[in-house]
């Protein structure tokens, strides 16, 4: 058994949540339990369908990188946002949030683990964001296909992928920023990088895309960002000797 303050306490300072005071998530602790975690799930998305399998397993602590808490979307605590209040209030079971921290950070982030899966090297920071840069980019350790690399990424991220074939028949730079950051390609194009990878395609992208000669592959927005939840059920598990565990809905968007 853990202390629910200890555990959140190192979560904001690891996180460096105090340096996103742009974000619109109200990132760190949003839902309080009794004060003791003996089990911690890890997800996506602050869903019912993540609560109740939390509470099939007796988990305490939900950690997630979606919470309910965005700006003042809580004003009034009404229909689904009370149901899930009720929810993890009645079962005793906290819920915490991480957005753009856990998009952004070096070692536990969405996106530089999602370049350390992709082999990429000589990796920097990539992608203003509210003032910030959330993202990477970095190089293959060769050049490759095009398609080749689509392959890598249905590997190592998403077998479902879109794709905006208007760049390179053969890559070597890419840039890196999971869900829906489709408008950041702009940026990708503008550096002249070969590839920008993300979760979600939108119609602008696609134009833009076109117009810079630059590709672009889609894995998913839940697929790109399972990523930090899962290094986080990891770090808590070494960090406190809990029992925690990524659980993975299948979302498949």
């Amino acid at each position: 058994m853990t202390k629910l303050k200890t555990i959140t306490a190192f979560l904001d300072k690891e996180l460096q949540i105090s340096l996103f005071n742009t974000d619109h998530s109200n990132n760190g602790l949003q839902i309080e339990n009794s004060g003791s975690v003996h089990r911690v799930y890890c997800g996506v998305d602050a869903s019912m369908e993540l609560f109740k399998t939390a509470k099939k397993g007796k988990a305490d602590l939900v950690v997630c990188h979606h919470g309910i808490s965005w700006d003042d979307s809580l004003k009034r605590i009404t229909d689904i946002n009370y149901r899930k209040i009720k929810f993890l209030m009645d079962n005793d079971i906290a819920l915490y949030a991480c957005h753009l921290p856990l998009d952004a950070h070096p070692v536990h982030g969405n996106n530089i683990l999602i370049c350390r899966a992709l082999g990429l090297r000589r990796i920097k920071k990539f992608g203003m964001y509210n003032g910030m840069e959330i993202g990477f980019s970095g190089s293959l350790p060769r050049p490759m296909i095009f398609k080749t690399f689509q392959n890598l990424v249905k590997t190592k991220i998403n077998k479902d992928i879109r794709v905006m074939n208007f760049g390179k028949k053969k890559v070597s730079t890419v840039a890196v920023i999971s869900g829906g950051a489709a408008d950041e390609l702009v940026e990708a194009g503008e550096k002249k990088i070969d590839v920008f990878l993300s979760g979600e395609p939108k119609l602008s992208a696609y134009i833009s895309a076109q117009e810079y000669g630059i590709n672009a592959v889609f894995a998913g927005h839940y697929a790109t960002e399972m990523f930090g939840v899962r290094a986080v059920a990891g770090l808590l598990k070494r960090k406190f000797k809990l029992d925690s565990r990524f659980i993975d809905l299948k979302v498949p968007f």
